[in-house]
């Protein structure tokens, strides 16, 4: 027997939905606006939340992180009348259950209320992560960083495939590092495979290994990389670059974990366990034909999506500081200071090579001749002093208002938060509130608007 509770302004469906959820031996709680639902799910403890979208007080998806963040931490199946795929689309991301459209609920309501249950089960049986993580050099405390490292401490805490995602300069590389160091197989081998590097005539060899005469050169034979994977960690990077005229063999590989050297008639046995990186779309690729769909499958049992520098620039001070202190020590020079006009500048850089430029840029610094005991903008490459400059004259030519002498000039990051802001309110005006008409009108990614409307907490449709 579980609690849910119905939140809907149709006092009629709700009266089916209670009867349905009795019917089902469960506990069934009615309201009807937002504010009473939060109130009640605050003060009780419940499993599922039916929650409608459009209430009288305000849109439903808006809330979803509000209700799963109540004590019991309760599931959230979102029901409307609503049929849009991108209201659908907005409440996954917000952490919903499911989705069901109104005019089939009753219908469907007995499956996605059992799985959601079912999952919850199950996720009360899931014994806690331990918190002490070894975080192998990944350097911030933002949210987006937070969410990754607590999917590597799940990742390693199991040995299922691993892919990780984003794009280049984001650390694919030592986040793999951290699933095998906090892993059962952390006192074997991490062996890297450079997929982007081997050229594909020697992929199989570098791969598999190779017995003496198997090709003109193989003077003598030769262990491949799966081999020394054995009992380890084996990291393919940039996995998307891996020939499709291989794929098929190394998918053998990670169905049977058995692969055959080149020129030998016996296979062998590599118990590693895989985890995989690429800047690249693969499901795009699968519809290319470049990559093959029940390899992705297999690849993608754990994914970790990293996020690009520019969605985690809170982390910028802290990265700053440790690559400073890192160069220091490598240069054998004092310690070095760093002024708040550095940090403002670095934040307002949209960091297309991610942590990687960052880092070069910091190295770059150091190459100064006039640097002293403390790091000022002054001292970075001088593309980032011109950015600052128009971007300075640019925001006094537009809001004249902000050169009176008698205000104070808010930072770079406070400005540019105003401006998104005021952009969104204009992009939600001339799109009606449609996410894909305003996605249409500003050239955002869905995911991109999504992340803005939930900062701004401006609602669309």
């Amino acid at each position: 027997m579980s609690d849910i509770l119905i939140l809907d302004d149709d006092t009629e469906l709700c009266m089916m939905l209670h009867e349905r959820v009795k019917k089902r031996g469960h506990i069934a709680t009615v309201t009807h606006t937002l504010e009473t639902g939060v109130r009640t799910a605050e003060a009780n403890s419940f499993d599922v939340i039916l929650l409608d979208v459009d209430l009288p007080d305000g849109n439903g998806l808006e809330y979803i992180q509000r209700f799963k963040n109540c004590p019991s931490a309760p599931e959230v199946i979102i029901i409307t009348g609503q049929g849009e795929a991108d209201g659908a689309e907005n409440a996954i991301i917000n952490g919903a259950w499911s989705y069901i459209i109104k005019p089939h609920v009753i219908r469907e309501l007995d499956l996605h209320l059992t799985r959601a249950l079912q999952y919850r089960k199950e996720k009360q049986k899931i014994t806690p992560v331990p918190v002490s993580l070894k975080r192998n050099r990944i350097i911030g405390t933002s949210k987006g960083v937070s969410k990754c490292l607590d999917q590597v401490a799940r990742a390693a805490a199991s040995d299922v495939n691993v892919l990780i995602t984003g794009p280049t300069g984001t650390g694919k590389e030592l986040f793999a590092k951290a699933i095998h160091e906090n892993s059962e197989r952390n006192s074997q081998n991490f062996v890297i495979v450079d997929c982007a590097a081997l050229p594909e005539t020697l992929i199989e060899s570098t791969l598999f290994g190779h017995v003496k005469g198997a090709f003109t050169g193989a003077d003598k034979e030769q262990d491949g990389l799966v081999k020394h994977a054995h009992q380890g960690t084996l990291f393919l990077d940039e996995v998307g670059e891996l020939p499709i005229s291989i794929q098929k063999t190394f998918l053998r590989l990670l169905q049977e974990r058995e692969y055959r050297p080149v020129g030998s008639p016996r296979h062998q046995f590599s118990n590693f366990r895989l985890v995989a990186a690429t800047n690249r779309n693969l499901e795009a690729m699968v519809q290319e034909g470049t990559f093959r769909s029940d390899l992705l499958f297999r690849l993608e049992a754990f994914v970790i999506n990293l996020p690009p520098l520019k969605e985690r620039i809170e982390d910028v001070r802290e990265l700053v500081t440790y690559f400073i202190s890192q160069l220091c020590e490598r240069y054998n020079t004092e310690s070095k200071g760093i002024a708040p006009d550095l940090i403002e500048t670095l934040s307002a850089y949209d960091w297309p090579g991610n942590i990687r430029e960052l880092y070069q840029t910091i190295e770059q610094l150091f190459t100064n001749q006039s640097l002293g005991p403390t790091c000022f903008s002054f001292h970075l490459p001088e593309k980032f002093r011109i950015l600052q400059a128009r971007a300075s004259v640019d925001s006094m030519q537009n809001q004249p208002e902000l050169v009176d002498a008698k205000q104070n000039l808010p930072s770079w990051r406070s400005y540019k938060e105003k401006c998104e802001e005021e952009y969104l309110v204009k992009l939600r005006s001339e799109s009606e509130s449609n996410v894909t008409r305003a996605c249409k009108l500003s050239g955002l990614s869905r995911t991109r608007l999504y992340q803005l409307i939930e900062k701004y907490e401006l609602p669309f449709s």
